[in-house]
């Protein structure tokens, strides 16, 4: 495995609409495992594709939770219910913060590693995850949804 560089804001990848993954190969699998190290190793929550320039229809997450490593192929949300309004963070806008309008539940239908299809379900923080990495695969930031922007100072001056 290998850690791969994480695109900060301005890259143009970071903008793009992604493609399906159609081939579920060695080099998938081997991106796959690089993106989760990738991801641990910047004290993230998340990483998609775009964000290793890689503009592929591609999420890694892992919340904390029983549901451990999540990889997520070519996903698309079935459904969402109800609203929460957290804040947010990102890889790619380091010391950028706000405050986000998002389903407290979500459903999500998306291809393993081997494309076999699944569902999975997310509440809290999964759920906001789910929905910012797979924003990620339209060219969509989190900054284009904040109802307010904080940067790392201010924060830590609210938190005082």
């Amino acid at each position: 495995m290998a850690k791969r560089i994480i695109a900060k804001d301005g890259d143009e990848s970071l903008r793009k609409r992604c493609k399906d993954v159609t081939v579920f190969d060695d080099k998938l699998w081997t991106m796959l495992d690089d993106m989760y190290e990738t991801m641990q190793e910047a004290n993230g929550v998340g990483l998609a594709a775009p964000q290793i320039s890689v503009l592929r229809r591609v999420v890694v997450i892992d919340v904390g939770d029983e549901h451990g490593k999540i990889e997520l192929i070519n996903p698309v949300i079935t459904s969402m219910k109800g609203k929460q309004h957290e804040l947010e963070g990102c890889l790619s806008l380091p010391g950028m913060w706000g405050y986000v309008d998002r389903p407290a539940k979500v459903k999500v239908k998306a291809q393993d590693r081997y494309g076999k299809e699944f569902d999975i379900e997310g509440t809290e923080l999964l759920a906001i995850a789910l929905c910012h990495e797979i924003d990620h695969l339209s060219g969509i930031l989190f900054t284009d949804k904040a109802d307010e922007l904080l940067t790392s100072e201010q924060l830590e001056e609210r938190k005082k």
